[in-house]
């Protein structure tokens, strides 16, 4: 908690989100906490139209949300006081122009969403890899056929144990997941060419080439970050050299991927997916054919925004305010050399 000795007068801070997702993030409780070691004001805005609210003029700090306006050089100008802005989320390269992360100690709260979003990612997996979806299909047809077919050739379902699995992007998400299965014996064939190759002495994995990894993987998990070089990585070209059933995961941006020519692939049978993003962003139109295609699953980004992800995201926004005014160094400062390996 932040030692109020340490300053005589209560930092100013603007909130720059709509009531109801600020309710998401900040309970009563949080409230308090936050009233505790502020003077904070919520402005419910979605963008600027050139003039600023009076009261943001006086603001030592802004906290944003992933609803928030995008912030200019010309925007922070007319804001001369705040010196650090804390966002509740991941991702900040598209929200704040490039030069103020040079100017302003800008700070993201990513950890909390690891876990939830590599869990999600380790339930698509073992639904994969059991084909639960065919059993379910074959089970709602009048017939029992697919007991027979299931004591005669074991069925078309895998087991995760022991599975070899492949992963294109080896960051905070990708290695929780790779954590979070380790019981299961899994053993990953990774690209990413920013990670760590320390991480094989620690880690079940072994790292490959970007054509390794699709020519070889039944199962293949993106966690990857949405860059100019990472768009469309998985394009119609890459997308023919995974095996035919292979199954693509993607939670981490839809960008990544080739909308188009994936569901192409998934209509023709050829390939399954399971998606918690897609490209162009959220919302998938609502007669996209990957939303009742057999083989595909959607759901609608829910990987790392539940309820208690973003109280634990305010947590953390409050833990590096509480640090920047009581004059620690913040944990989570995003520099300007960060941001090309960011989404």
């Amino acid at each position: 908690m932040l030692d109020s000795a340490r300053f005589m007068t209560k930092p100013i801070i603007a909130v720059l989100a709509g009531e109801e997702l600020f309710a998401s993030f900040f309970d009563e409780r949080r409230k308090r906490r936050l009233r505790g070691f502020s003077r904070w004001t919520l402005y419910p805005i979605r963008q600027f139209d050139g003039v600023i609210p009076p009261g943001l003029r006086d603001a030592d700090a802004l906290i944003t949300t992933w609803d928030s306006p995008y912030l200019s050089a010309e925007t922070m100008r007319q804001m001369k006081s705040v010196k650090v802005i804390v966002h509740c989320g991941g991702e900040v390269k598209k929200r704040f122009e490039k030069s103020l992360f040079s100017k302003l100690v800008i700070v993201n709260t990513p950890e909390p969403m690891a876990r939830p979003t590599a869990e999600l990612g380790a339930a698509f997996l073992l639904y994969a890899a059991r084909n639960v979806d065919y059993y379910r299909d074959a089970l709602r047809r009048k017939s029992n056929r697919i007991y027979s077919e299931v004591h005669t050739t074991g069925g078309a379902d895998e087991s995760l144990l022991g599975r070899e699995v492949g992963m294109i992007g080896c960051g905070r998400i990708g290695r929780a997941l790779i954590d979070m299965l380790r019981g299961f014996d899994v053993r990953w064939r990774v690209h990413d060419p920013f990670a760590s190759k320390e991480l094989a002495a620690r880690l079940p994995v072994q790292f490959d080439s970007l054509n390794g990894v699709l020519k070889r993987s039944s199962l293949l998990v993106l966690t990857a970050a949405a860059t100019d070089k990472t768009r469309h990585l998985l394009n119609r070209e890459r997308l023919a050299m995974l095996p035919d059933g292979a199954v693509v995961i993607n939670i981490a941006r839809g960008s990544l991927i080739d909308l188009p020519a994936l569901t192409k692939e998934v209509r023709s049978g050829r390939l399954r997916c399971a998606l918690d993003v897609t490209d162009p962003d959220e919302p998938l139109a609502v007669d996209h054919p990957l939303r009742t295609l057999p083989g595909a699953i959607v759901t609608p980004h829910v990987g790392g925004g539940g309820p208690h992800t973003r109280g634990a995201m305010a947590d953390a926004a409050m833990d590096e305010l509480e640090r920047f005014f009581g004059g620690d160094p913040v944990q989570h400062r995003v520099t300007t050399d960060m941001l090309s390996r960011m989404t």
